[in-house]
Parts: C-alpha cells; structure tokens; sequence
C-alpha cells in the first residue's frame, strides 16, 4: 500500500512485499542469498497450499517457491512437483481443446508408452505435451530405481526430473497468465462497433433535431437568410471542449488529474457567455441604479450577475477539494476546515441546510396560484427539511458509531417523506395547475407564470405545462439536495449548496430574454456544471474516493442492493443534480416558436420539451463511453491499467447508468406531463392556439 493508504497501482510500496517463512530447515541461508529471492505474487497461493497439506486454489497460476521447501525429501519435492503440475494441465486443457485428458497417462505403469501424448492436436498442445510428458517420464524413471544406494549414485535422474518440472511449469504459468488477459478480437470488434453506430445514430438524431428547429426559427425572422447557418462562438468551444477531453483520455496523467479539464471547460464556457452579456450592454453611461431595479436593462444585469455567481462558486468548488493523485497532499479549503474542528463544519452544514429551505420556499413564493396545494407542497418538503436538520444536529458526529433506532429512524423518515414529496407533485401538479390557473386567468388574478407567458409570447394552455413543469423540477432538484445533505460528508454540505445555486443560476440566465443561445449548448452547459461539481464533491477517478459509510446511513441491516444504490446516488449526486435540473430548464424557456404555430401539436410539443434534454447528454456521454472502450482495449497492455484505465472504464460505466437514470426521469416526467394536458384539452374540446 502506499504511505496514503491507496493500493492497486503499481508503485513500488504497492508492488513488492516481504515474505518470512520460518521452517525445518536446518541449513541457514545468508543474507544475499536471502534477499535476492524474488516470487511472482501468484506463487503464493499455490506454494502456502501445499505446505499446509490442501489442494491449490483450482484457478491458481503460480509456480512453488523452491527455498520454500528445502526440508522435503527427493520423493516428496517431486510429488510436490508433480502436483503443481497436474494443478497447471487442467487449466490448459480447460483453454486448449487439443489438450485431451486420454492423451496424458493416469497411472504410473504406463508412464513410458511416450507414443501415446502425439494425441495432443496443435502446435500449441504438442509443446505443452512435449514438455509434460518429458517431466513425468524422468519422474517415473526415477521411481522405477527402487532402491535408495541407486538413486544416490544416479542423482542426475532426480536433478533432470526437477529441471524438467521447472521448465514445463515455467511455460504454463508464463502462458496462462497471458491467456488471462487475452480477449476474443472478434467478440470485442463487435462491441466496439455496436457502441460507434449507437454514437452516430445519437448524432445524426441531434443533427436533424437542430436543423429543424434552426428553420422553425428562421421562419420567424424576416430579412434572414434561411439557408445560412452562423457558428457562434460558444458553440465552437463546446465542440473543442468535447474534442479536448477526448483526446486527454488517451493519458493516464490526463485520466488521472481530470478534474482540472473539466473545471477549465466550464469556467471558459461560462465566460464565453459573460463577454456576450457584456457585449449586449448598450453603450453610453452607466445607468441610474433606480433605473436599473425598475426595469430598465435589468434582463442585461441579471444575466451577467447570474454567469458571476456561477463563475464565484465554481471557483470555491474547485479549491474546496484536492483531487485526483498527484496533488491531494496539498492544502485546500476542506483540509483547513477539519483542522478548524467540527464545530465549523456542522455550522456550514446547518447553514446549508437552512438556505436550501429557505431559496425553496421563496422560489414556491412567487408561484401564485393554487396556494393551498403549494403549501401542502411547502409543508412536506419543510418536513424533510427539518428531519434533515435534526439528524445533522443529533447525530452527524456519531456516523461511524453503530447506528441506533432513532438515527436509522429519523433517515428512513426523510427518505419517504422526500419520496411522496416529489411523486406527489409530479403526479398531481399537471392536474391541480390546470384547473387552478384557467380559474386564475378567469378571475384575472395575476400571478408569475402569467407575466412570464405574456412576456414570452405565450398563451394558454402551454401556460399550465409550464407552471406544472417548473413547479415539479423544483420539487426534483431541491428534495435531491437536501438528500445529498442527509448522505454526504459534513464536509460536502457547502459543495451541495453552491451546486443548487450554479444550476438555479443558470436557469436563471438561459431563461431571462435577450441573447438566445442554441439549446444544445444550454443543455451541454449544464452537463458541463454536472461534471464539474462530479470532482468538486472530492471525487476521481480512483476507487478510493467512494464515499462507502454514507451508503449504509438509514440502513436497520446489512443490503448490499440498497447500500449499492445509495452509494451511487452518493457518488453521482452533481450529474444527477443538473439531469433532475432539465425539467425546471424546459419549463422556463421561450416557446413562442410553438405556441405562435397553427399546426402545432402533441409532437411539436414533446420535441420542444424532452428532445434536447434527452439528446444531449445521450449524445455526449455515447461519445465518451466510445471514445474509452476504444482507449482501453489500446492500454489493455499499459502498465497502468489496473491502476489508471480500469477504473476509469467503471466509473465511465456507472456514469453511463447516471445519464440513463437521468434521461429517463426527464422524458417521463415531460410525457406523462404532455398526455395529461392533451386528455385534458381533449376533454374540454380545447386546443393550443395562438396568444392574443
């Protein structure tokens, strides 16, 4: 292991042991002669086996230690040769089909019919067979001598009998041990080119999504070229960006230390909009700062605020842990925190928790219809908040302790009380908000998402898909949060916060008017904020960063289903974080180009609400998880690959299940949204038409 307690690469502290037998043997090795012998690792199982008299592991490749067993007599070496041996053939034969079991003698008599090991079919077997029945045949002349004058003066026999042992067992362990990392070519091509037409097929769907929508739009905008299409410069970078990360997975340095690429791509990103925000500001004086709270360039100052906060807790986020494996012995903010004690970082953590409560119940404040049901909504969610506080504030310091009732208790409580939280508003919002906002509009109340469609250009009914969209990907994103502040370290309570309010205010931004930014490159920002804050919770590309005592907290018995389950949601709680975050974002996007239509319908709709978000981070992760199969069969060979590549390829892996989980909220979240407003408008015989 090395001095950090990590183990699995290849350093020297990782690779080279100390191994002490102490035995019968009378003769005292020196000094040199006992530190110049060196066994591969795998000699272990199979010489310990023997010494304590039980078969050897059945899937063993290791060779005896011959210092070992230096109290043996001749017989007993060679049985024990012989053995090893036997051990070594039965797994060739299990990978050789040449290699039949009649071709090798079973007893002693019929050692020397020699004729029969030509059975052995292939170049290949013919050399093992050479080599096995060269040892067996000096084994049995040497049992033949039966008396013990003999063999003493013909000791040859014995030496050549052991020579013979070494060399065959020599070339089958070398053998088996290449075998094992050998895979079938034609099984892996496959694969490959399976996982490479699914990248394409995700392409060329995203493809002709954007080139459609790029007309709807041009339909809308007079005097435009329909036929040119203008790359922006944000939309550059994304594709650069996704070309650099490519590109750095070839690296074992560059897979290791992945956290830099990811949080350099998403700062850049988001200056890129910064200095489009900027260059959006009129020219002339600086404004009347009464001006700007009444209205006036106020979309401007927001969207440029918005980009700054994010930049700020990014910024935090990357300074909060050191991660990958060159630098985590460098100081950062989470090692200066556990040096200022705990009593700070539960101070964090309650502070946390209370401004995620509080930005819920301000962003539910401004929703204006229905109030009772949003209460009954505030009510649940204040509920787990509490419960989440109090388990913070009771039982946080005692994580590591065994778990009583009451903290199991109160975590189980969260759990279902988060979970009604978000499948209640989920399922019943669609329906409440329907017939609450046709009775607002009726009495001419006001409300936010009122203003908001007439500022939009949108009219009725899109109003209600979209007041029950961003009502229930808040309910998503915040009870995810304070999830996460039930599981995390103590330590991650603050990352948590700065996440939500990367994601609030990139919402924020992408929705106020003004600079359209293509929606491929919203949702790929987002993805971009997902990954970031993936590293900025502390993790890597190691599996020692996996964070296992948070899997088991609310757990009354061991389950490794469900401590695997919380371990993943531990582990991907950012990715999953900005996924959940697509409904709210389709929600608060311009739609006027689908709802100014005539001919707009079910499909239209479902393309505007669940297209991108789903094609994107399909279509991005499609290309990662190509791009490092590809990677790791080329490094199958490297001399990191158990240490950098592999579990790299697992944690590729698990993120591809991330991404899925994700997408499939989102899709199914917007489909069974879309069919409850069309059985509704089919109902009241009413359809989507144009705002007046």
């Amino acid at each position: 292991m090395t001095e950090n307690g990590n183990h699995g690469g290849s350093s020297y502290e990782e690779t080279d042991s100390l191994a002490l037998f102490i035995g019968l043997k009378s003769k005292i090795l020196t000094y040199t002669s006992a530190t110049q012998n060196a066994a591969s690792q795998v000699d272990m199982a199979s010489t310990l086996a023997l010494l304590f008299g039980v078969p050897i592991p059945k899937n063993n490749v290791g060779v005896l230690m011959p210092e070992v067993f230096g109290s043996l007599t001749d017989d007993q070496w060679l049985r024990a040769l012989e053995l090893n041996s036997w051990q070594l053939l039965r797994l060739l034969q299990a990978q050789l089909s040449g290699l039949s079991q009649q071709s090798f003698p079973c007893n002693d008599s019929s050692y020397e019919q020699s004729s029969e090991f030509t059975k052995c079919v292939g170049q290949v077997e013919q050399k093992f067979c050479h080599f096995f029945s060269k040892a067996t045949v000096l084994h049995s002349s040497w049992k033949s001598k039966k008396g013990q004058t003999i063999r003493s003066i013909n000791g040859d026999d014995f030496r050549n009998a052991v020579k013979a042992y070494d060399e065959f067992l020599r070339i089958a362990s070398e053998w088996l041990s290449r075998r094992a990392t050998d895979k079938p070519l034609n099984l892996l091509t496959s694969g490959v080119a399976a996982m490479f037409g699914s990248s394409m097929i995700m392409l060329r769907l995203l493809f002709l999504l954007c080139k459609q929508v790029f007309f709807a739009e041009k339909q809308y905008l007079p005097n435009v070229n329909k036929y040119t299409y203008n790359w922006d410069l944000d939309e550059l970078f994304v594709l650069g960006a996704i070309l650099i990360v490519v590109l750095g997975m070839g690296s074992s340095s560059m897979v290791e230390e992945e956290q830099y690429i990811w949080h350099f791509m998403t700062s850049t990103l988001y200056l890129i909009f910064l200095r489009r925000t900027i260059q959006s500001v009129p020219a002339g004086p600086a404004p009347f700062i009464l001006n700007v709270f009444n209205g006036k360039n106020c979309s401007n100052y927001s969207r440029a605020s918005s980009v700054i906060l994010v930049l700020i807790c990014g910024r935090i986020l990357r300074g909060w842990h050191q991660g990958g494996v060159n630098w985590t012995h460098l100081p950062d903010i989470s090692k200066w925190l556990e040096q200022a004690g705990s009593h700070s970082i539960k101070s964090i953590q309650i502070a946390s928790i209370l401004a995620i409560i509080s930005l819920w119940s301000f962003l539910l404040y401004s929703l204006r219809s229905k109030r009772g049901f949003i209460l009954v909504v505030q009510a649940m969610f204040l509920i787990s908040g509490l419960l989440v506080l109090l388990h913070t504030m009771e039982y946080q310091d005692h994580m590591f302790a065994a778990s009583g009732y009451n903290n199991t208790s109160i975590a189980q409580i969260v759990y279902a009380s988060l979970g009604v939280t978000v499948i209640v508003t989920a399922v019943a919002s669609p329906w409440v908000m329907y017939y609450s906002i046709s009775k607002t509009r009726s009495n001419g109340k006001p409300c936010l998402m009122n203003y908001f469609s007439i500022a939009n250009g949108i009219g009725s009914p899109l109003i209600e898909l979209i007041y029950s969209s961003y009502l229930t990907g808040l309910a998503y994103t915040a009870s995810w949060c304070l999830l996460q502040l039930l599981l995390q370290q103590p330590i991650n309570a603050l990352p948590i916060l700065l996440i939500f309010l990367q994601t609030l205010s990139s919402l924020v931004y992408f929705s106020t008017g003004g600079i359209q930014h293509k929606l491929w490159v919203e949702v790929a920002a987002l993805y971009f904020l997902g990954m970031a804050g993936h590293f900025g919770l502390g993790n890597s590309n190691t599996l020692a960063t996996i964070d296992v005592a948070g899997a088991f907290i609310g757990l009354s018995s061991h389950s490794t289903l469900f401590a695997g389950i919380l371990m993943f949601m531990i582990t991907f709680a950012s990715p999953l974080l900005l996924l959940l975050s697509m409904v709210m974002h389709t929600s608060m996007k311009d739609m006027r180009n689908l709802s100014v239509s005539q001919d707009a319908d079910m499909g239209h709709l479902l393309l505007s609400t669940i297209a991108f978000p789903s094609l994107v981070p399909l279509s991005l992760n499609s290309i990662l998880l190509t791009t490092f199969t590809v990677v790791l069969l080329l490094m199958r060979n490297h001399l990191f690959v158990w240490s950098v590549f592999s579990p790299k390829y697992l944690y590729v892996c698990a993120t591809t299940a991330s991404v899925y989980a994700g997408v499939t909220a989102v899709a199914a979240t917007g489909i069974y949204k879309c069919l409850v407003f069309a059985l509704l408008m089919r109902n009241s015989n009413g359809s989507i038409r144009n705002p007046r």
